[in-house]
C-alpha cells in the first residue's frame, strides 16, 4: 500500500513587517557621520579627545545637569557612580526588582550586596516598600527610571533624605525622561545613561555617560574612568579603563542634533498606541500615566491575557514584539546567594509573566502603528 504524506500548510506571508530595531533606518543616510569620522582619523585623537569633550558639554546641556562624563558603557556609568561614593564590601545597594541585568552587575561588581524591592504598576520602583529594605549596611539608593518611566523621585528622594542615604539615578533607558520639569539624571547625586545602539539616542557600539552636579564627583569620576591619571605621569590611586571613545562620541554628536525630535516621536507613537488599545481593558492593562512625568518610552510595555500566545500571534504577523524580561533577576542563577525565592516580589513576578513589548521607536509610520494595534485586536477578537 503507497502511503503518502500530506504536505504542511505554506507559512504564512505578513501583510506588514514592523522591526523592533530602527537601526537599519536609522542608518539609511550616514554619508555625513561617515565624514566626521574621517576628519577624526586624520587627528587621530581617538582617547579622550575633543570630540568626548563635545558631546560631554552637549550632553550636560541637554539634560540639565552641571557636568557629564563619558565612559565606556551604561553599565560602567552605574558602577563608576557607586565607586565614586565608596561603595564596596560589605554595603548594600538597594534597587528594583524588575531591572535588567546591569543595574545589579553594577552593584555586585562594586562588591556590595545587591538588594531587591518590588516594583509597582508603573514599572518602576515602589517607594512604600524602601524603607523596610534599609539597613545599617545599606550605603545608596539606586531607583531604576525603567523602560522610559521616571521612578517617583519625590518618594525616593524623601527617604534618602530621612536616612542619610545617596541616590544614584539608573537612567540608562531613560535620556529626556523627567518628573514636574526635572529631568531624569538631575535628581540625585549622579545618574548613568545608556547609549546603546538601540537606546533613544545611541552611538555605534557601546558607550555610557554619567551626570553630576558635583564638581568633586566629578572630578573623581573623571580620574575613576581614566586608571586613577591624575596627569600623564602621576596616578592618584588604581583605578579603571572606562572611556568613551572618541569615535563614538563624534556619531553622539551627530545624533543628538535629533535629541528632542526622537524624543517627542517616540511619545507621539506611544500616545498612538495608548489610545487604539484603550479599548481592550479587559484583555490589557496599561500602565498608570502620569500627566506631570515625560515618558520617553525606551519600551512601550502594558500587560496582556495569554501574553505568550500574543506573542506568537504578533511575530506570525510580521510585528518583532519582545518580553522584557520573562524571568526576574531575584530567580536568576546569578542572584543564588542572595538568597531570594519565589513569591518574595510578586509584583515584579507577575508583571514577568504578562509583560509584552511593541516597537514604539521614532522611525516607525502611522501605518505600522495602526497595524499593531489591529493585530493585538484581531488576537483578542
Amino acid at each position: 500500500m503507497k502511503m503518502t504524506t500530506k504536505k504542511p500548510a505554506p507559512a504564512k506571508t505578513p501583510a506588514m513587517k514592523v522591526e523592533y530595531s530602527y537601526l537599519g533606518r536609522q542608518f539609511a543616510d550616514i554619508e555625513g557621520t561617515l565624514g566626521d569620522i574621517r576628519a577624526l582619523v586624520k587627528t587621530g585623537d581617538f582617547t579622550l579627545g575633543a570630540p568626548v569633550r563635545e558631546f560631554e558639554r552637549r550632553f550636560a546641556e541637554a539634560i540639565g545637569s552641571r557636568f557629564a562624563v563619558g565612559v565606556g558603557s551604561g553599565t560602567d556609568a552605574l558602577f563608576l557612580s557607586l565607586k565614586a561614593l565608596g561603595v564596596g564590601a560589605g554595603d548594600e545597594v538597594i534597587t528594583a526588582a524588575n531591572t535588567f541585568v546591569a543595574t545589579a552587575g553594577a552593584i555586585a561588581n562594586t562588591g556590595a550586596r545587591v538588594v531587591f524591592v518590588d516594583c509597582n504598576d508603573r514599572f518602576v520602583i515602589d517607594p512604600s516598600k524602601i524603607e523596610a529594605a534599609v539597613t545599617k549596611k545599606t550605603k545608596a539608593l539606586l531607583p531604576v527610571h525603567w523602560g522610559g518611566q521616571p521612578a517617583d523621585m519625590d518618594a525616593v528622594l524623601k527617604i534618602a533624605a530621612r536616612y542619610k542615604l545617596p541616590v544614584v539615578e539608573d537612567a540608562c533607558q531613560s535620556i529626556g525622561a523627567a518628573v514636574g520639569g526635572r529631568k531624569c539624571g538631575t535628581m540625585g547625586i549622579s545618574a548613568g545613561f545608556s547609549l546603546h545602539p538601540l537606546k533613544n539616542l545611541n552611538v555605534w557600539g557601546d558607550g555610557g555617560i554619567i551626570t553630576t552636579d558635583s564638581e568633586a564627583t566629578r572630578n573623581q569620576l573623571r580620574l575613576l574612568r581614566n586608571h586613577g591619571m591624575s596627569n600623564r605621569d602621576e596616578y592618584a590611586f588604581y583605578a579603571y579603563n572606562s572611556r568613551l571613545d572618541s569615535l563614538q562620541a563624534v556619531v553622539g554628536n551627530r545624533l543628538i542634533n535629533d535629541f528632542e525630535w526622537i524624543t517627542e516621536a517616540r511619545i507621539k507613537n506611544a500616545r498612538k498606541l495608548d489610545a487604539g488599545l484603550a479599548s481592550l481593558s479587559k484583555h490589557v492593562a496599561l500602565p498608570r500615566r502620569d500627566h506631570k512625568e515625560r515618558h520617553v518610552y525606551h519600551l512601550y510595555q502594558f500587560l496582556a491575557k495569554d501574553r505568550d500566545a500574543l506573542l506568537a500571534h504578533l511575530l506570525e504577523n510580521g510585528i518583532d514584539a519582545k518580553i522584557h524580561y520573562p524571568r526576574p533577576l531575584h530567580l536568576q542563577p546569578a542572584s543564588r546567594a542572595l538568597g531570594y525565592k519565589a513569591g518574595d516580589f510578586p509584583v515584579a513576578e507577575a508583571q514577568a509573566k504578562a509583560t509584552i513589548t511593541l516597537p514604539a521607536h521614532q522611525h516607525l509610520t502611522d501605518d505600522e502603528v495602526q497595524y499593531m494595534i489591529g493585530r493585538v485586536k484581531e488576537f483578542y477578537s
